[in-house]
C-alpha cells in the first residue's frame, strides 16, 4: 500500500514539471515571436541648422501719435471738411467755426489800437517840446514830468492794444481747425451748424498709424540678454495676425521701458513698424516674436519624437538594421515643431515621431511611406539622413 501510494506521488510530480516546463517554452516562444514582430512607425530626422533665440509673447497694437481735437473757441460750427474713416494730412482743413464774431473782434481791436496810437504820438511830441522848454525854464518842471508820465502812460496802452490785436486775431485763426499730424481720422461728434463751446468736446480724434507701434511686455528674467543683443544693432519684431500667420508684419524694437513692474514681474518693449500697408490697427492683439540672436550650427529634431519616462525625456532612435534604441536627450529650446538638442542624438540620425507606444528597445520597425522591409539582411538597404544646408 505504500509503494502504490508513493508511485501516485510521483506521478503527479512529474506531471506538474511538465506543465511547468511546457508553460515556460510557450511563453519565450511568444516572446520571441512579439520581438521580432515589425512595427510600423513615422520617423524625423535629426539636422544641423542655424536656429533663432526668440522670445514670443502677446502684444498690443498702439497708434504711432494721437490727437484728440477740440475747438478752442467757442461758435457755430459752419462745416465739416472730412469723412469719417478718412486718411488726413498736416494742415489738412477739418472743421471751420463761423469766424464773423472773430472778425468784427479784431476789426474793433485794430481801430483801437490805431486811435491810441495817435494819442500816444501826440503826448510824445509834446514831451518832447516841453522838454527843450523846461531846459529854457520857459515852463516848470512838474509840467514837463506830467506830460512826460501821460506820454509813458499812452505808450504802455499802445502796447497792450497791440497784445489784444494780436489776440483776437489768434482767435480768428482758431475758427479753421486743421489737422496737426498725419494719420486717419475717427468719429465726427459735431456737424455742421452744431454750436460748441471752447475745450469742451472731442470734435474727432485722429489715430497716426504710419508708422505705428506694437506694445508687448516680458518676463524680466529676459531683460539682460535684450539690452546685451541691442548694443549689437536693432532687434527685429515680428507682429503675427491671428488667422494670417503666414505674413508676419517686421519692425524693430525701438523702446524698453525704464523699470520693471513689480506687481507682474515684466518689463514693457514697443516695437515700431512701418506698416504701409495698413495691416495693424489701433487696438489689436497680435503675437509677438523678439529675435535676440540665432544659435549656429544647431542640433535639431521634431517634438513629436520625445517622450518623457520616469528617468526624464528620451528618443527612440532607428539604427542601420532597423531597430530602434531609447535614448536619453536633453532638450535646451523648443521651436514651433522642432526642439534644440544639447546631447543624446547626433545629426544624420533618424528618431521615431509616432508609434513609439508599440516599441520597446530592440523592436524591429517598418518606416511608413517607404518600402516594407524587414531588415537589411533582406535588401541591403540601411536608412539614411540628410542634412539640409540653410541658405
Amino acid at each position: 500500500m505504500k509503494s502504490r501510494s508513493f508511485d501516485w506521488g510521483t506521478r503527479l510530480v512529474v506531471f506538474f514539471l511538465l506543465v511547468i516546463s511546457i508553460g515556460a517554452c510557450s511563453s519565450n516562444s511568444r516572446a520571441k515571436q512579439g520581438a521580432q514582430r515589425v512595427v510600423p512607425v513615422a520617423v524625423g530626422d535629426v539636422i544641423q541648422k542655424d536656429v533663432p533665440v526668440q522670445v514670443k509673447t502677446i502684444g498690443n497694437v498702439e497708434s504711432y501719435n494721437y490727437v484728440s481735437i477740440k475747438a478752442q473757441v467757442s461758435g457755430e460750427v459752419e462745416g465739416v471738411y472730412f469723412q469719417e474713416g478718412q486718411d488726413v494730412k498736416q494742415k489738412d482743413l477739418l472743421f471751420k467755426i463761423d469766424p464773423r464774431p472773430y472778425e468784427a473782434a479784431l476789426r474793433q481791436a485794430e481801430a483801437t489800437l490805431a486811435r491810441d496810437r495817435a494819442q500816444a504820438k501826440n503826448a510824445e511830441e509834446q514831451a518832447k517840446r516841453y522838454e527843450i522848454l523846461v531846459q529854457k525854464n520857459y515852463v516848470s518842471r512838474d509840467q514837463y514830468d506830467q506830460l512826460r508820465a501821460n506820454a509813458d502812460a499812452l505808450a504802455a496802452v499802445v502796447d497792450a492794444d497791440k497784445a489784444n490785436v494780436e489776440n483776437n486775431r489768434l482767435q480768428l485763426e482758431y475758427c479753421t481747425i486743421n489737422s496737426p499730424i498725419n494719420g486717419r481720422a475717427g468719429t465726427v461728434f459735431v456737424n455742421a451748424g452744431n454750436v460748441i463751446k471752447a475745450n469742451d468736446i472731442a470734435m474727432t480724434t485722429i489715430n497716426q498709424i504710419m508708422p505705428i507701434y506694437v506694445t508687448f511686455s516680458v518676463p524680466e528674467q529676459n531683460l539682460e540678454d535684450i539690452k546685451k543683443y541691442m548694443t549689437m544693432g536693432e532687434l527685429k519684431v515680428e507682429a503675427i495676425i491671428p488667422g494670417d500667420e503666414k505674413r508676419p508684419a517686421v519692425g524693430g524694437l525701438t523702446f524698453v521701458d525704464n523699470a520693471v513692474d513689480s506687481t507682474t514681474g515684466t518689463i514693457k518693449l514697443k516695437g515700431t513698424f512701418e506698416n504701409r500697408d495698413h495691416r495693424l490697427w489701433p487696438g489689436q492683439f497680435v503675437n509677438v516674436v523678439l529675435t535676440l540672436t540665432t544659435q549656429r550650427s544647431a542640433v535639431v529634431m521634431p517634438s513629436a519624437a520625445v517622450q518623457a519616462g520616469q528617468q526624464g525625456q528620451y528618443v527612440f532612435v532607428v539604427k542601420p538594421d532597423f531597430t530602434v534604441e531609447s535614448r536619453p536627450v536633453t532638450i535646451t529650446r523648443t521651436l514651433d515643431n522642432m526642439v534644440v538638442v544639447a546631447q543624446g542624438v547626433t545629426p544624420g540620425e533618424k528618431v521615431v515621431t509616432d508609434g513609439q507606444l508599440q516599441l520597446v528597445p530592440g523592436a524591429r520597425v517598418e518606416v511608413r511611406g517607404e518600402q516594407a522591409q524587414s531588415g537589411p539582411e533582406k535588401s541591403g538597404a540601411s536608412i539614411k539622413s540628410q542634412t539640409p544646408h540653410d541658405k
